[in-house]
């Protein structure tokens, strides 16, 4: 079944949209692992984001399928200028071409593509698409249906306290977090470094992970589509800062979160809760 939310989008139409969401995201993953690992053009934007031809060949595919078959959709990707236009629209693709391409550009394979379409009524996604082609991992979810791994349900670990047997994040994050939480936390084991962010999350969703911390400034590209993909889950992702709702938004003006954390929604919650009482300086 389709909520309510989802359905006033229309179910006919978000029944089309995840079709081609998928067939798009496929695709574009194939294109970039085509490229993987070869002699690639790169260059920095900004003060240190690398880009590479590989994240404007990705780009240029998603935008073209998905702007061809949706011409009255928004459009926000990390690789295209931002159109304000996108403002007034019913729905908006978000779009990180290669999420990690640091890591993609290093020869790892924590890398993906990351997409979600997203309804400005309710600034949250409805459909989400995370496809981590060099290790065959493809997260999707709709709004209210559900999450999937390779199209197999998955839950993300639904515990109740403020402990970690496993967790993922930076370092210069989670050592001031895990002083905040102890002795309440207990041990906690650091997962190896996952580069791409929407795929540390989706690392919760899956039940991999017991919490993923981000530090501040990602934007909505980064976590829009992991976002709905943890939340059908049975997860949680929110903004650890006391003064911020455990509860994101995406398409609005400004596009820049703080810092993050995802967890199952109980667990989450009583970290939240915790920040608010004792919040990162």
């Amino acid at each position: 079944m389709v909520d309510a939310d989802a359905n006033s989008v229309g179910e006919k139409a978000l029944t089309r949209d995840a079709a081609l969401l998928r067939e798009a995201v496929r695709e574009a993953g194939r294109l970039a692992l085509s490229m993987f690992r070869t002699d690639l053009k790169k260059w920095t934007k900004g003060a240190s984001s690398p880009v590479s031809e590989a994240d404007i060949a990705v780009n240029d595919l998603l935008e073209g399928r998905l702007r061809r078959a949706t011409p009255d959709y928004g459009w926000l990707s990390e690789e295209s200028a931002d159109d304000e236009a996108r403002l007034s629209k019913k729905l908006v693709w978000i779009v990180d071409p290669i999420d990690g391409t640091r890591r993609y550009l290093g020869g790892y394979e924590d890398w993906c593509v990351s997409v979600a379409l997203v309804s400005t009524a309710m600034a949250r996604p409805v459909l989400a698409a995370v496809f981590a082609p060099a290790s065959d991992e493809f997260f999707f979810a709709a709004r209210g249906q559900g999450a999937t791994l390779n199209d197999r349900p998955i839950r993300a670990a639904p515990g109740t306290e403020i402990n970690f047997a496993r967790i993922a994040g930076p370092k210069t994050l989670i050592e001031p977090v895990m002083a905040r939480v102890k002795p309440q936390a207990g041990e906690f084991k650091l997962h190896p470094r996952i580069g791409s962010l929407a795929l540390r999350l989706c690392r919760v969703a899956q039940g991999a992970l017991d919490a993923a911390f981000a530090s501040g400034e990602s934007r909505d590209w980064d976590i829009a589509a992991a976002d709905l993909i943890v939340r059908e889950a049975g997860g949680r992702v929110g903004e650890l800062l006391p003064q911020d709702a455990a509860c994101m938004f995406y398409n609005r003006a400004e596009v820049t979160h703080g810092a993050l954390v995802a967890a199952g929604r109980y667990r989450l919650e009583r970290i939240i809760a915790h920040f608010r009482e004792r919040p990162l300086s």
